[in-house]
This record gives C-alpha cells, sequence and structure tokens, in this order.
C-alpha cells in the first residue's frame, strides 16, 4: 500500500523535485537522474509518467502558471482596478524574483535555459495551456472591471490585458537581467510610471491613475503580510 501510494503522488513529486532543482541550480540540473533522486525515486519512474525531461518541464511550466494563479487569486477584488491591477503586477513579480528560472520556463525565455523544448509547438506553447488561460483570466477579469468603471476608453478587454502583460512582463525580464541596478527603487522610478503612463495612455486621469497605483502597492503589502 506505501509502495502504491508513493507512485501514486509521483508526478507531483518529480514536478516539485524539478521546480525546486531550478530554484537552487537552474536548468542544467535538471536530468532523470538528479530530479528522481531529489525526488525519492527511480528514474524509470520520470520516463513512465513524463515521457521524458522535456514532457516533465511541460508539467513543471504547468505548476508555475497553477501557482500564479492562485496567487492573483489571493489579491482582493477591490473598487478600484487599476489598484487591483497594479496588486497582481506586483505579485507576478515576487513570484518570478522566488525562482527566476521557472519563470522563464513559463514564459519560454531561453537566456538561461538548457533543457531541450517539445517538438510539439501545440503542446509547448504556454500560452496555449489551461494552466495559463486560467491564470490570465484573473487579469482579463479586472480590465473588464476597468472597462465598466468607465475610466478609461471602450476596447478589447483581451487587448487591454494583453498590452498590460506585455510591458509587465518586459519589466519583469529586463529587472532579472539586471538593467535596473542604477535604480535605488526600480519598482517606484520605473514600474510604477509605466504603470500610470500606460493607464493614462488607456484614457484614465493621471492624478487618479497615480493614486490607484499607490492604493495597488498597499493592497500588494497587506497580502505579503499575511503570507
Amino acid at each position: 500500500m506505501a509502495g502504491r501510494a508513493r507512485l501514486e503522488d509521483a508526478p507531483e513529486r518529480l514536478v516539485q523535485a524539478a521546480v525546486g532543482l531550478l530554484a537552487e541550480q537552474g536548468p542544467s540540473a535538471v536530468k532523470a537522474r538528479t530530479v528522481a533522486s531529489a525526488s525519492g525515486l527511480s528514474t524509470m519512474v520520470v520516463y513512465s509518467h513524463f515521457g521524458g525531461i522535456p514532457e516533465l518541464m511541460s508539467a513543471v511550466a504547468d505548476h508555475g502558471f497553477k501557482e500564479l494563479g492562485a496567487a492573483f487569486g489571493r489579491v482582493p477584488v477591490t473598487e478600484d482596478p487599476i489598484a487591483d491591477l497594479f496588486a497582481m503586477a506586483l505579485t507576478c513579480r515576487r513570484q518570478a524574483r522566488e525562482n527566476p528560472h521557472l519563470y522563464d520556463l513559463m514564459f519560454g525565455l531561453s537566456t538561461r535555459a538548457t533543457y531541450r523544448p517539445l517538438a510539439d509547438t501545440d503542446r509547448r506553447l504556454s500560452g496555449h495551456s489551461p494552466a495559463f488561460r486560467e491564470a490570465h483570466a484573473h487579469v482579463t477579469a479586472a480590465c473588464e472591471r476597468l472597462l465598466r468603471s468607465g475610466r478609461i476608453e471602450r476596447q478589447e478587454p483581451e487587448a487591454i490585458a494583453a498590452q498590460l502583460w506585455s510591458y509587465v512582463h518586459g519589466y519583469v525580464t529586463l529587472e532579472l537581467a539586471e538593467h535596473f541596478v542604477e535604480f535605488d527603487d526600480a519598482v517606484a522610478q520605473v514600474l510604477v510610471p509605466m504603470g500610470v503612463n500606460f493607464t493614462v495612455g488607456l484614457g484614465d486621469q493621471r492624478e487618479r491613475a497615480e493614486a490607484s497605483h499607490a492604493a495597488g502597492a498597499r493592497l500588494y503589502d497587506s497580502i505579503v503580510q499575511v503570507r
């Protein structure tokens, strides 16, 4: 019975082991034998459950998006959708900083990755995975609330979400690559002004956008304090 239970939870144990190896040593450390050793399972179990490392890494990326979606879900829905969106942006940044290699894997970045991707592009594009879509749905829902608030010009919420996703992840990627080391506080000096400018570009008033981003920072801090 104990052995059967060990095999039943093997996929999750293998994923968690790979996540840990990414965080501690980077993608070059993720091999069938190292994942098996870290999970207390045999190398054969890696292949029997996933087929190989590329398939395992796809599951690891999904795990990352599920965690990100859960973190987005812990951001309270307030009467200020811009504050909610900025709190989610800061949440995404925190997730990326906690495990940069996992973030690279999730978003298809290759600067630090050495594992072989899946040949089937439909399977390896993280933007097509249900786990990604579930996480992204939190962003789209907040964009829909923003449209209903009347603070911005009318447009498709999916387009707003895609633009927001692009600037936030552009910032996070550059920050992880240490492009903002010259700033004392890159969030306050780069990310916040960029968010305000983005919101004003959508049609909001600058003072109101600035107040919402300050409220979003406070909202994020309140979430982090109870973690």
